[in-house]
């Protein structure tokens, strides 16, 4: 497949450059167009944690992105490699269909930033990000199943470990989140009467002085004051240093005995990003690609960058800045990237325009009923700010049905006790069996690994030199995995065969430091138990 425009990423950014662009280039738009996003759906981002605190459903929050970009083609899939030299882009599309390569003439990176909590000890295995629905889902159900526990526990100290929950970071995402988990278990509390005398405890950790540095400090003090009305407990000019399932350990060598820490931190540079900087031969500012005014990468001609993968340029109050990475500048950086874009493709380059934007301010909710806002210079708090945030968000929600679903459930959480229902789906296996025919293919080589295997019945075979065969509890693992993540042969079943599956957090596990040793050779073989 080949389109003279491919956009990476399905956040605000690269869905609104994909709507502009649409939309100027008419009916011939989705044969010149697409977009590749992980999953087909455009995530509102500032109302996850009111899905975390039940205030919302989890569909108020996304639209599909097929109709919202209707006018040119998505492509759902994760992008495993970017060659610029031959302008092609691997897209894994899934478990049966992976490896597609697409040709492309201009490229647009707008991946947005990845998750990793790995930089402090213990932070990814008991840590609950905040950055997807499933995430936000994730999290109620987690908060829900502490008050479950602690209403069956007598041990009144296991009990008030279960009712501790630490939200690390003071930006507008743990803010939001720490004012939601509060109104969620004053709600809900009612409903266990085992735990009338049982006080919750929600700590805030951040390292700052204040809260939302981004909107000021007399704000953020506000936003204080109102999370500690609350009952919140703040630990400002504070960090966590190591997490474990029981307790989380801050800076000073001080601990939190909590089962559930929340972490709103961790952002990092998307793995696609960083292979176009190193082909590039560019240095990263800040873990993001600089762009010229026009949203150009540096040096290139074909290449776009925009959201917060990009440090765009941009000129505020007369000073020379690099625009924030938030939803109101990708919204505006995409839609000026797709006019760009169009005038390009229609052969008007003199159209091409840098990227100008009026800063209008930014709002955070501090739980039910306030909130704190800075607009066009102007400071609101409380009520009034709490309204202002509801009405312009509201306001931005793409879909009138979506927009309609939001104010009804808005209006019932006005008169009516929150949802303490969990609907979120057990999570996958991370061992799964699965069952081969004689000659039927394993694993192909090139492919990215994704799992390791271990035999259970039936033998199979590497068309790698010196690999050989695997028999009954035989490994197959790293051993046959480039220093690039991928398969170096294509391993098929001899015969009729049973292989078992690790994959998800055991095969992350294993994949980063303990090996499984197996080569054929060895005749490795695990301990039945």
């Amino acid at each position: 497949m080949h389109y003279d425009v491919l956009i990476v990423g399905g956040g605000f950014a690269g869905a609104y450059c994909g709507r502009t662009l649409g939309s100027l280039l008419g009916k011939k738009a989705g044969q010149r167009v697409a977009l590749i996003a992980e999953k087909n759906v455009l995530v509102f981002h500032p109302m996850l944690a009111e899905v975390a605190g039940s205030t919302l459903s989890p569909r108020d929050v996304v639209h599909p992105l097929r109709e919202f970009c209707q006018d040119i083609e998505v492509l759902q899939g994760s992008v495993t490699s970017v060659d610029l030299n031959s302008r092609t882009v691997t897209v894994d599309g899934g478990r049966f269909t992976r490896n597609h390569e697409i040709t492309f003439t201009h490229l647009v990176l707008a991946p947005g930033s990845v998750t990793d909590l790995s930089r402090i000890p213990g932070l990814s295995a008991y840590g609950w990000p905040l950055k997807t629905v499933a995430d936000a889902l994730r999290l109620r159900a987690a908060v829900i199943n502490r008050l479950e526990e602690a209403n069956l526990s007598q041990d009144q100290a296991i009990r008030q470990r279960l009712l501790s929950f630490v939200v690390v970071g003071g930006g507008f995402t743990g803010v939001e989140t720490a004012g939601q988990i509060i109104d969620f278990l004053r709600s809900a509390f009612r409903l266990y009467p085992n735990l009338s005398n049982q006080k919750p405890r929600v700590y805030l950790v951040h390292l700052g002085e204040h809260l939302l540095p981004e909107i000021g400090e007399k704000l953020g003090e506000y936003a204080e004051q109102v999370l500690r009305d609350k009952g919140a407990e703040l630990l400002l000019r504070r960090s966590v240093s190591e997490v474990t399932a029981v307790k989380a350990i801050l800076g000073d060598g001080t601990f939190i005995e909590a089962n559930t820490v929340v972490a709103t931190i961790g952002s990092a540079t998307s793995p696609v990003v960083v292979s176009v900087a190193e082909q590039l031969g560019v240095t990263l500012s800040r873990g993001r690609l600089t762009v010229r005014p026009d949203l150009r990468v540096e040096g290139t001609e074909n290449i776009w960058a925009i959201g917060d993968c990009a440090a765009v340029p941009w000129i505020n109050k007369g000073q020379q800045k690099f625009a924030p990475p938030t939803a109101q500048f990708a919204v505006r950086e995409g839609r000026q990237l797709g006019r760009n874009l169009a005038a390009v493709l229609n052969g008007r380059p003199t159209e091409v325009k840098p990227f100008t934007y009026r800063y209008l301010g930014q709002l955070a909710t501090v739980g039910d009923r306030e909130a704190v806002a800075e607009m066009l210079g102007f400071h609101f708090k409380g009520f009034l700010a709490w309204w202002m945030w509801r009405t312009i968000y509201l306001a931005k929600l793409p879909g009138a049905l979506r927009r309609l679903r939001v104010m009804v459930d808005w209006t019932f959480e006005l008169f009516f006790r929150r949802d303490i229902s969990i609907t979120q789906p057990p999570p996958d296996d991370m061992l799964r069996a699965i069952h081969l025919e004689r000659d039927e293919i394993l694993l192909t080589a090139g492919e990215r690994s994704r799992a390791f295997y271990v035999v259970r019945s039936g033998t199979l075979r590497a068309d790698a030199p010196g690999s050989g065969t695997f028999g009954v509890n035989s490994v197959i693992d790293d051993d046959l995995v480039s220093p690039d993540k991928r398969w170096l042969a294509t391993v098929r079943a001899v015969t009729p065969a049973d292989v078992i599956v690790i994959r998800g957090k055991a095969f992350e596990l294993l994949n980063s430091g303990l090996r499984l040793s197996s080569r054929s050779e060895d005749k490795a073989e695990i301990t039945r138990t």
